[in-house]
């Protein structure tokens, strides 16, 4: 088994759709900005939509969570594999993390369940015009990375998932500001339990500065690249390649 990293070693490598009480955006105008910028609008330009990308976004008191944290996008995905890892309660899927790094891994769910880990409780924005508030418990994506030997000529961290959606396979991918923000994580827990199948199981992306369409749920394999361009429709997400959806959803 690989190991991740103990909380020692992070120590050291620091210092070297209907919703019972949901939110509608009508505050959050950013929603349909992010939609109308232009495919033409570089990455750099989206960027600036957010002043600091540094900030935390806003957390909440489990008091303010929402009683129900609605399922969209695909709730079951029908991959042979993912359906036997999910029969099998998820005891052989193994988290790939390949690409440009130093030490490719291969991590089970419970060395992930017993890593470092954050607990967040944020606002979870839907390009489709609605919020919920949940808690997320994960690795931050960050520690990860610094473990595997992240190398200086990856720019993308890509997220290849299991669930497919008009018989194109899922993915999304986030730059290195993002990747290391420390609000990113790896959530295998939400609301201080695993994740149903519906919400992700047995791993989500969660990077709250961004819309839900980033939030890629299923993921299988975590890839570093210097390029978007060779992936899939070159334009770093299956809402980005099918439906021009912005790369950079910030909020």
């Amino acid at each position: 088994m690989t190991a991740i990293v103990t909380r020692r070693s992070l120590l050291i490598g620091s210092g070297s759709l209907l919703l019972a009480g949901c939110d509608k955006l009508t505050t959050a105008p950013q929603t349909l900005d992010v939609l109308s910028l232009g495919e033409k609008a570089s990455r750099s330009a989206q960027r600036w939509l957010v002043a600091d990308r540094q900030a935390l976004a806003p957390e909440f008191t489990r008091a303010e969570m929402s009683p129900v944290f609605r399922v969209n996008g695909s709730t079951n995905p029908r991959d042979a594999g993912y359906v036997a890892h999910a029969a099998n309660g998820f005891a052989d899927w193994r988290l790939l993390i390949d690409g440009l790094v130093a030490t490719p891994m291969a991590l089970t769910l419970p060395q992930l369940r017993a890593a470092p880990s954050r607990t967040q409780i944020t606002r979870h924005d839907c390009v489709e015009g609605w919020s919920a508030i949940g808690q997320w418990t994960g690795v931050p994506l960050g520690l990860l990375l610094r473990r595997a030997g992240l190398s200086s000529n990856a720019r993308y961290i890509v997220f290849h998932c299991a669930d497919t959606l008009l018989g194109k396979p899922y993915y999304e991918s986030i730059d290195l500001v993002d990747a290391f923000h420390p609000q990113t994580i790896l959530a295998h827990s939400m609301n201080g339990a695993p994740l149903s199948i519906g919400h992700g199981a047995p791993l989500r992306l969660r990077v709250e500065r961004q819309l839900g369409y980033k939030q890629a749920k299923y993921v299988m394999r975590i890839e570093a690249v210097a390029s978007l361009a060779p992936l899939h429709g070159g334009k770093g997400g299956f809402w980005e390649d099918n439906h021009n959806y912005q790369w950079y959803a910030g909020i």
